[in-house]
């Protein structure tokens, strides 16, 4: 690969990390820790993820369990969970915080798949236009004769082909994510 591709290589991998991070906190109706990794909490004047003062399992298919270091972030948790775009309700019993989720409606169901493909379709439009910015790249060297005509012919090549690959991961990540949320 050459050095001047591998720029717009790491930029669309940034693209399909941040597609990875939309999808985990899409809901499917199992409990998964990681959709409270947004969320921060006032610790002693610190914004605090919720991981860094509590314990957080998951004892149950569809139960988040969050057990805080200190008695007094309960509130704390509760009120950052209630704000959150979460639509969960925590519940607590003076030690631990727990947040069932409901079975997910066919119709939710359907809604969360939409949701998914339009995150791909987003993270595809951004992959894209990284093609577009390395091809322009090497329409300007080609412009100013740094390299030559077979030379710009293989660097889009090998654009293309880079393209080509994440646009196929973030096509797998949709279907892995559309089946799991269909999954019931």
């Amino acid at each position: 690969m050459d050095s001047r591709i591998e720029q717009f290589e790491v930029k669309m991998e940034k693209s399909l990390d941040g597609l990875m991070e939309e999808y985990t906190a899409i809901r499917a109706g199992r409990a998964n820790p990681r959709i409270l990794d947004k969320l921060k909490i006032d610790y002693y004047g610190t914004p605090s993820g919720i991981q860094s003062v509590a314990n957080v399992s998951v004892p149950e298919a569809r139960v988040i369990m969050i057990q805080p270091w200190e008695s007094s972030l309960i509130k704390e948790i509760e009120k950052a969970i209630l704000v959150s775009d979460l639509g969960l309700t925590p519940s607590n019993d003076g030690k631990v915080i727990r947040l069932v989720f409901p079975e997910l409606t066919e119709e939710r169901r359907k809604d969360l798949v939409k949701d998914v493909k339009k995150k791909a379709e987003a993270a595809k439009v951004a992959i894209r236009n990284i093609r577009r910015d390395a091809n322009d790249a090497i329409k300007k060297l080609s412009k100013a004769n740094e390299i030559s005509e077979d030379e710009v012919k293989t660097l889009e090549d090998q654009v293309q082909k880079v393209t080509d690959k994440y646009v196929t991961e973030v096509d797998k990540a949709m279907e892995a994510k559309s089946k799991e949320v269909l999954t019931v």
